[in-house]
C-alpha cells in the first residue's frame, strides 16, 4: 500500500514540476553488479569487490551489507561472519566497458547525457514525456527497465528540476521499492525538512561542521538563510547550493566531452617478485589497456610514466618523460616505458605492483594538423592499431599480444 501511494504521489508531482527536468541515473553497487552480470551465480549472495593494493572493500552487495561489512574494511580485519561473503579483486577494465554500455542506453533515450562518473550520469528529460507518451515517473521507470534488460545492471533514478535535487532523489531511490524517486515542486520543502545537511551533494566535512556551528542541521534550514549570509559564510557555492535545493537549475547538463587529466593502469602482482621479465610482462598488459582507452577516446599522449611499488615499505619509484610527438601505440610506448624502467628498477628489491601513467593529451584531429608529422607512418600505425582493436572486440582481450611474454599473466587491474 505504501509503495502504491508513493507511485500516486510521484504521478501527481509530475503535473507540478517546472519546465526543466533532470534525472540522475546511479548504478547500484556498480562493481559488484558488474561481477554479478558476468557471473550470474553471484546474484542474491553476499559479494564484496576489493581494491588491488590494500585489499579493502570498495563495493558491497545488499547481502554483504546485511553481514555488517563496512565500506573500506581491510580483509584482515574481517570477522569470521564477514568472510562468508565472496571476495573478488576489482577488474576496472571490465567496469569501464560495462559503464559504456549503460551510457550508450541513456544516450539512445535522451539527446543530452552528462557522464558524471563511471556509475552515474545526469540525463535531460525535458520534453521527452511527450515523445515517449509517459509522465516523468513512468519515463524513469522505462529507463531503469531498459538498462536492466539490455545491460543487466540495476540502477536507481532520481528525478527533479536541478542536479542537486536529482542527486538527493537518487540517494532516496536506493531505499525504496521500484528504484525511482521524484522531487517536484510540491515535494521539495517536505523532503528538505527530512534531509540532514550531511546528505546534500557537495557538503563535505568542513562545510558540514560550519553548518552545525551555525545551527543548520537540515537542508530546509540552509535554504532559509538569505543569499548575503550564505555568501559571507560559504561563498558563491553556498548561494548556488541554496537555489539548486529550491529546484532552480543553476548548473545545466553539460554533455561536452572532457578528456581525462591522466590515464593510469596499475595492479598488484599475484606474487612478490624482482623478476624483470615478469615486471615487463605486467607493464605490457597495462600499456595495451591504456592505449586501447586512448584510441577509444580519440586521444594521443605526450607524457609517459612508469611506477614500481616495493613489497617491504610500499615505497613508490616513479619516472616519466615528455616526448616530442604524441602517440597512442603500444609498440612506441613500450620502448619508452622500458627505458624508464631501467632507471628505477633494482634487481635487489622485491616489488609488489607496477603501473603505467599517460598524460598531456591531444585529440587525434589536432595531431594530424602538425606540418612535420610523419603522416605515412601514422597511417600505418593507425591501421595496425585499429586491426588489433577489432580482433580484440571480436575474439576477446589479449587475443593478439604485441611484444608480450608468452606466458602473460592477466592480473586483474585496479
Amino acid at each position: 500500500m505504501e509503495y502504491e501511494l508513493e507511485i500516486f504521489n510521484n504521478a501527481i508531482d509530475n503535473v507540478d514540476m517546472a519546465k526543466n527536468i533532470i534525472a540522475l541515473v546511479d548504478c547500484d553497487s556498480f562493481f559488484v553488479s558488474c561481477e554479478q552480470k558476468v557471473n550470474p551465480e553471484l546474484k542474491g549472495k553476499p559479494v564484496c569487490v576489493l581494491s588491488g593494493h590494500g585489499q579493502c572493500v570498495i563495493s558491497r552487495s545488499r547481502e554483504a551489507k546485511a553481514l555488517g561489512i563496512p565500506m573500506g574494511i581491510p580483509t584482515f580485519k574481517m570477522t569470521k561472519e564477514m568472510k562468508k561473503a565472496t571476495l573478488i579483486t576489482a577488474s576496472h577494465d571490465l567496469y569501464y566497458e560495462i559503464s559504456e554500455e549503460v551510457m550508450d542506453v541513456l544516450k539512445n533515450i535522451s539527446p543530452k547525457v552528462e557522464v558524471y562518473s563511471i556509475d552515474e550520469a545526469f540525463v535531460e528529460l525535458t520534453g521527452l514525456s511527450r515523445l515517449y507518451k509517459r509522465n516523468y515517473y513512468e519515463l524513469a521507470q522505462m529507463i531503469r527497465q531498459e538498462i536492466l534488460e539490455k545491460v543487466d545492471i540495476p540502477v536507481s533514478i532520481g528525478v527533479s528540476t536541478s542536479k542537486t535535487l536529482a542527486k538527493l532523489a537518487s540517494d532516496k531511490a536506493k531505499n525504496i521499492e521500484g528504484g525511482v524517486f521524484m522531487v517536484g515542486t510540491k515535494k521539495t520543502i517536505p523532503v528538505l525538512k527530512k534531509t540532514s545537511v550531511d546528505e546534500i551533494w557537495g557538503i563535505g566535512k568542513n562545510l558540514s561542521l560550519k553548518c552545525r556551528q551555525n545551527a543548520i542541521l537540515t537542508a530546509y534550514e540552509l535554504v532559509q538563510k538569505d543569499d548575503k549570509w550564505l555568501d559571507k559564510q560559504f561563498g558563491i557555492r553556498g548561494i548556488e547550493m541554496k537555489h539548486e535545493l529550491l529546484g532552480e537549475q543553476i548548473s545545466p547538463i553539460d554533455d561536452t566531452f572532457k578528456p581525462p587529466k591522466s590515464i593510469q593502469k596499475t595492479s598488484a602482482f599475484g606474487i612478490f617478485t624482482s623478476d624483470l621479465d615478469f615486471i615487463k610482462n605486467q607493464l605490457n598488459y597495462h600499456i595495451h589497456s591504456a592505449c586501447k582507452k586512448l584510441r577509444k577516446l580519440n586521444l594521443k599522449c605526450q607524457v609517459i610514466g612508469v611506477m614500481l611499488r616495493t613489497k617491504v615499505d610500499f615505497h613508490v619509484y616513479y619516472e616519466k618523460i615528455k616526448i616530442p610527438h604524441s602517440t597512442c601505440y603500444e609498440w612506441e610506448i613500450s620502448d619508452i616505458v622500458f627505458k624508464l624502467l631501467e632507471k628505477i628498477y633494482n634487481p635487489n628489491i622485491i616489488y609488489k605492483s607496477s603501473g603505467v601513467v599517460l598524460e598531456d593529451f591531444m585529440s587525434t584531429e589536432e595531431e594530424q594538423m602538425f606540418l612535420f608529422s610523419n603522416n605515412e607512418e601514422n597511417e600505418k600505425s593507425d591501421k595496425l592499431a585499429k586491426c588489433l582493436d577489432k580482433l580484440e572486440s571480436k575474439f576477446g582481450k589479449n587475443i593478439v599480444k604485441t611484444g608480450f611474454v608468452d606466458n602473460l599473466k592477466n592480473e586483474k587491474e585496479q
